[in-house]
């Protein structure tokens, strides 16, 4: 039987074995640490500018009147332009990172890239300030809160919004969007148990609550740079370049880090589980005793991402199939399979729910996102394109029709290409992290609502999967344009010419800044080994 990680030749365009590399020469070394200071000084302007243009409380605002915290707030086209230099600056820095990160230095035949340590280091300075800084990119942290008390109060999230539980004037509704202040909580239970629990310790103190919330999403990132160079490792690809593409990657600081979203927790406890499950899975003992354990307790975790938010119980598909190629070929090992993890994952959703005393209700509120028409969404594009034509010809507006159409047309075409990987899966020609990576980005291309952080539920597995240049081109291409051209820093709109004079502000200070850097960072081109330093030390301990 051949190993669960042998690609077949359909799959060879994004997926080939990549071996681990030594370290990086003397001169390398240094390039990489002024790599890592652009990275850090954007990281800071970032978290200096969101002080005034960052998603702010509208009540229990700290630096509203300060004399030198609260000037960026007096200034928001300044506060803007700094920010937005910021963003620019850890984009660019991300990029030229890959260089050290992807293998392309060479000394002779020699592929070499930086080391695991010095990767940590780079990604947990270039976070620090983002943890410290007000919200950004989002006010969906401000939700969480207000959905979070009305647990604590023992009501009903899945019947009530902040607006009717806790009234207009309350200090954590006031800063809940419009758009949702009447609307039910869409995530699952075990998120807003984890929030009830944070509410006891902070109240009503907004920014102890957010605080609280963005350690909750740190966590999440730590468990997927735990786990994502372990799966590597698993489907031949190197550790380093999967945590370069997944967890250094801008859209987890802007969005995971910076802008307080629970994908991070989701996202991290999917793929911890998946790796403790494939552990059992790929190994060669018996699975009893160890292994037993193993799977059971990555199924379990897998499950318990779900309840945070339900995309990831997606995963554990994948781990069936996987399973079941490991019981045998045939129908019998994947009924026997299926029955096992869907036994679990009721099991576990039920007590979890029933645990929480916040019921089922969560059932019934999946589709309350479905409510934004998100035209960055393929099938809602459509839809409203539709019925704008309609318009334009004068046959009326069917836009809500044509949606009622495009949509579950979307969520088939979804369906088939996971069906797809998981018969795929099944017969070994792709691996199941793979698999999971290519359904996951169909489910985020084609779901109704789309917003930057969703494509990470395809990014990170994939980092960890996919070597070819078709797919690393098209995902860091995707990561730049989503990164600079997406929500504001306030995570609402600006007048178009405040945003023009920011945007303009921005590239020239960067264009100055690479001009200043320009003999220390190699902007134009790849580093070249002309000499004969040998490598600091060798691959993965180098620091």
């Amino acid at each position: 039987m051949p190993p669960l990680g042998e690609a077949g030749a359909h799959v060879a365009a994004l997926h080939g074995d990549e071996p681990e590399a030594p370290g990086l020469l003397d001169k390398e070394v240094r390039q990489l640490s002024a790599v890592r200071r652009f990275g850090a000084t954007g990281a800071v302007l970032m978290a200096v500018g969101a002080l005034g243009a960052g998603a702010q409380p509208v009540l229990q605002n700290p630096v509203l009147g300060q004399r030198v915290l609260g000037l960026p707030a007096r200034i928001p086209s300044v506060a803007l332009s700094i920010a937005l230099t910021g963003s620019i600056m850890v984009v660019i820095a991300w990029l030229v990172l890959g260089r050290f990160a992807v293998g392309t230095l060479r000394k002779g035949n020699i592929p070499r890239r930086m080391s695991r340590s010095q990767l940590d280091r780079t990604l947990l300075l270039w976070m620090l300030p983002l943890i410290v800084a007000p919200p950004m990119f989002s006010k969906d942290v401000y939700s969480y809160l207000a959905q979070s008390e009305i647990t604590a109060r023992g009501l009903d999230p899945y019947k009530v919004g902040p607006a009717q539980a806790l009234g207009i004037d309350h200090v954590l509704t006031r800063t809940v969007p419009t758009i949702w202040r009447d609307t039910p909580a869409p995530y699952e239970p075990l998120f807003l148990w984890l929030g009830r629990g944070i509410t006891a310790i902070t109240g009503e103190n907004i920014v102890a609550g957010i605080f609280l919330h963005r350690l909750l999403e740190v966590a999440g990132v730590a468990l997927f740079v735990w786990a994502l160079p372990r799966l590597a490792r698993r489907c031949g690809v190197a550790s380093v370049t999967a945590l370069w593409l997944g967890a250094a990657n801008p859209l987890v600081l802007f969005h995971l880090v910076a802008g307080v979203h629970n994908e991070a927790l989701m996202l991290g406890l999917m793929l911890a589980g998946m790796e403790l499950a494939l552990r059992a899975i790929e190994s060669r003992d018996p699975i009893r005793g160890r292994n037993l354990a193993l799977l059971l307790g990555g199924t379990l975790v897998i499950v318990l991402s779900s309840a945070i938010k339900i995309p990831s119980l997606l995963a554990l598909g994948f781990i069936g199939m996987a399973l079941a190629r490991r019981w045998g070929p045939g129908l019998k090992p994947i009924l026997k399979a299926a029955a096992l993890l869907a036994a679990i994952a009721v099991a576990t959703q039920a007590a979890v729910s029933l645990g929480t005393g916040l019921g089922f209700g969560w059932i019934h509120t999946l589709g309350t996102a479905n409510a934004v028409r998100s035209w960055q969404s393929i099938p809602t594009l459509l839809g409203m394109g539709t019925g704008f034509v309609g318009v334009l010809l004068g046959l009326g507006d069917h836009t809500t029709a044509a949606l009622s159409l495009t949509r579950p047309i979307a969520m088939v075409i979804a369906a088939l290409v996971t069906l797809r990987m998981l018969i795929a899966t099944h017969s070994g020609r792709v691996h199941a992290v793979g698999a999971l990576g290519v359904s996951m980005a169909a489910v985020v291309l084609l779901f109704p609502v789309f917003q930057p952080w969703y494509l990470l539920w395809a990014l990170l597995p994939l980092a960890a999967w996919a070597t070819r240049p078709v797919f690393r081109v098209t995902a860091v291409t995707l990561t730049v344009v989503v990164s600079l051209i997406g929500p504001m820093p306030n995570g609402g709109e600006y007048r178009p010419f405040v945003i023009v004079q920011a945007v303009t502000a921005a590239i020239f200070t960067v264009l100055i800044l690479i001009a200043i850097t320009y003999d220390r960072i190699p902007w134009r081109r790849q580093l070249r080994a002309d000499d004969n330093t040998d490598p600091v030390s060798a691959y993965p301990g180098s620091s």
